[in-house]
């Protein structure tokens, strides 16, 4: 589904990313990990064509994302509050986003019912901007918004920042049953090594932009990525 092939990143002199090859298969729960600085957004943005690659190219089902679109209309995603629009209120937001991706408000409406639990009453009909939310409600507009019209591929930087523990678990709830029940293959970006864990079956480690670890999650998978961290603290303090 996606193929990373020689991509990488750079600014004047700094290399920011660079990964030799990466493939991710469809239906795939995966998760990015590292310190800031690590090149999980800035691979994000290669992904979604946001910044050019400095080398090589990503591939989402056959095609180059930055030779031609044909690949958009597979791929969603939420990245930051830049993909919102503060002046809509969420209904208006999301009726947009529907109508960019074929939905009708009435499929839009109907689409929206099953997140009730998940907007715990205090997105829809609040009569309120989007921009005069807190930030764990506008967190949950824009990974909504990312679900309508059931892409196949959804990409969210830190999901889970900003969201009080329930909404958490709600949301992996969420992650869990799309990948399974709607095959979608997820992205997701999270200093969160727990809550990443648990919802992605397949880890990938970036260290100073390079990929340091590709694992598939097991029991053992939290506890491996702790002691990477752990051993990294150990070697800057005797530096």
């Amino acid at each position: 589904m996606i193929s990373i092939q020689n991509i990488s990143k750079v600014y004047g002199t700094k290399k920011v990313l660079h990964i030799d090859s990466l493939e991710i298969p469809k239906g795939e729960s995966f998760g990015l990990v590292g310190n800031n600085g690590a090149g999980k957004t800035t691979l994000f943005s290669l992904l979604l064509d946001l910044i050019e690659p400095t080398t090589g190219f990503i591939e989402i089902d056959g095609n180059k994302v930055n030779e031609n679109e044909n690949w958009k209309k597979k791929v969603s995603a939420f990245i930051d509050d830049t993909f919102l629009i503060g002046y809509l209120t969420p209904e208006e937001y999301f009726y947009f986003l529907g109508e960019l991706r074929g939905e009708s408000r009435a499929n839009v409406d109907s689409f929206l019912k099953q997140f009730a639990d998940f907007f715990n009453g205090e997105i829809l009909n609040a009569k309120k901007y989007i921009r005069d939310l807190s930030k764990g409600n506008q967190k949950k507009v824009g990974i909504v918004g990312a679900l309508i019209g059931t892409p196949e591929i959804i990409v969210l930087d830190e999901p889970f920042a900003n969201l009080d523990p329930s909404t958490q678990i709600k949301l992996k709830k969420l992650i869990k049953n799309w990948t399974q029940n709607e095959h979608v293959t997820f992205l997701i970006s999270s200093h969160d090594l727990a809550h990443t864990t648990e919802v992605s079956n397949r880890i990938v480690l970036l260290d100073k932009g390079q990929l340091v670890k590709d694992i598939i999650t097991t029991l053992e998978t939290l506890q491996e990525l702790e002691d990477f961290f752990a051993t990294s603290v150990e070697n800057e303090s005797l530096v």
